[in-house]
């Protein structure tokens, strides 16, 4: 089972990305997905979610109404649009499964079982 970010880079004050989440060896409909990220001398935090049955989507107050969370289970893939980005967006971002049909995805980290290697985002001019 193995979860690849990709997508991160090097984008200016106000620019925009997006992160790809790519699932290999497990199908991610099944499974709640996060978006965590984590910069130089700071716990891990959770930024979005998506819920595997009802699509249901939650987000750090932080990056409400500029971040957005997707799936493409076609392409067994997530998605985290990155708009109006800040300097303080600065970070490693990874994502994180959970199998779970039932409950609602949180953007805690310890339900989370399996972890991609990360991308690094820097927000720079």
């Amino acid at each position: 089972l193995q979860l690849v970010e990709s997508g991160g880079g090097l984008v200016q004050p106000g620019g925009s990305l997006r992160l790809s989440c790519a699932a290999s060896g497990f199908t991610l409909n099944a499974y709640n997905i996060g978006w965590f990220r984590q910069a130089p001398g700071k716990e891990r935090e959770g930024v979005s979610c998506i819920s595997s049955s009802s699509g249901s989507t939650n987000y750090a107050d932080s990056v409400k109404g500029r971040f957005t969370i997707s799936r493409d289970n076609a392409k067994n893939t997530v998605y985290l649009q990155m708009d109006s980005l800040k300097p303080e967006d600065t970070a490693v971002y990874y994502c994180a499964a959970k199998l779970d049909l039932f409950r609602r995805c949180v953007l805690s980290i310890g339900p989370y079982d399996y972890w991609g290697q990360g991308t690094q985002v820097t927000v720079s001019s």
